[in-house]
């Protein structure tokens, strides 16, 4: 394994998703396509797939990819909670947590609960809501 590369989140409306990922948490977009034909459904095992992919990078490099799915779209089946099988939550290292939730909460943003510091000290700590619902933990490293 030489490095992990990007992680991807399935969105359901690619607009929110974008205002929510750029604007309020700060990533830049780095791709932006459509992806279809015989090599998506290929690697997917999907037929006819359309699927518009954006890439975005936090400041370290880190990718994350949206995919928004216009031939197969879904609805969720039920809200993901913290401890269900399976990827619970991206984490985002911020610079001044309590300045972020602020400027989430204003903009309709839902935590949990207020940025709580950890037993140890070192770090201070938030959980959000995505559009969808994905929870997010955002994280500022105290010394």
């Amino acid at each position: 394994m030489k490095a992990v590369r990007h992680f991807g989140i399935v969105v359901s409306d690619i607009k929110k998703s974008l205002y929510f990922y750029t604007k309020l948490l700060g990533l830049k977009t780095k791709r932006d396509v459509l992806e279809k034909g015989k090599f998506i459904d290929t690697v997917l095992r999907i037929k006819n797939v359309k699927v518009r992919t954006v890439k975005m990078a936090a400041d370290d490099g880190l990718l994350i990819e949206l995919l928004w799915y216009k031939s197969h779209q879904k609805k969720r089946r039920k809200n993901k909670i913290i401890y269900d099988i399976g990827a619970s939550h991206p984490a985002f290292t911020v610079k001044k947590l309590d300045e972020e939730y602020k400027k989430l909460k204003k903009q309709g943003i839902k935590f949990y609960s207020q940025p709580q510091v950890s037993p140890d000290g070192k770090a201070k700590v938030a959980f959000c809501r995505d559009p969808d619902n994905v929870p997010i933990e955002l994280v500022e490293e105290l010394n």
